[in-house]
């Protein structure tokens, strides 16, 4: 059966982790119990640029406009289909608009730097 991913690569600030982390808990708990398949939040660890014979990588970091002050997470939710997914993005959506968040909240993370896609798996193991 083909599979549905939504990705993100995010830039969270160093000494913003922890708070980072227990936002994706929560929208690891929304979206899992609105019907997602699984989820990932991944920290970078190993995001130096790769070499191989005469071509080079682009690091992680690079990509997304981070500096030495912040830290890259990759991270994915995988869907049954397309229409799966838009169908569990509309609960998880509404689910956060009824919550109530702190007047002074702020994102622990550069949405600036954000990317997001959605991507028909063409490939699987």
């Amino acid at each position: 059966m083909a599979k549905y991913v939504d990705g993100f690569v995010l830039v969270v600030p160093k000494g913003k982790e922890a708070e980072y982390q227990k936002m994706a808990e929560m929208g690891r708990d929304s979206w899992m119990k609105h019907g997602a398949l699984q989820y990932f939040e991944c920290r970078g660890d190993d995001l130096k640029q790769q070499e191989m014979d005469d071509m080079k990588s682009r690091a992680f970091a690079e990509m997304a406009g981070a500096s030495a002050d912040d830290n890259v997470w990759f991270s994915w939710i995988v869907f049954e289909s397309k229409e799966h997914r838009d169908e569990v993005n509309a609960k998880v959506m509404e689910e956060m608009s009824q919550m109530d968040m702190p007047e002074d909240f702020e994102m622990p993370t550069d949405m600036t730097k954000m990317a997001y896609g959605g991507f028909e798996v063409a490939v699987e193991g």
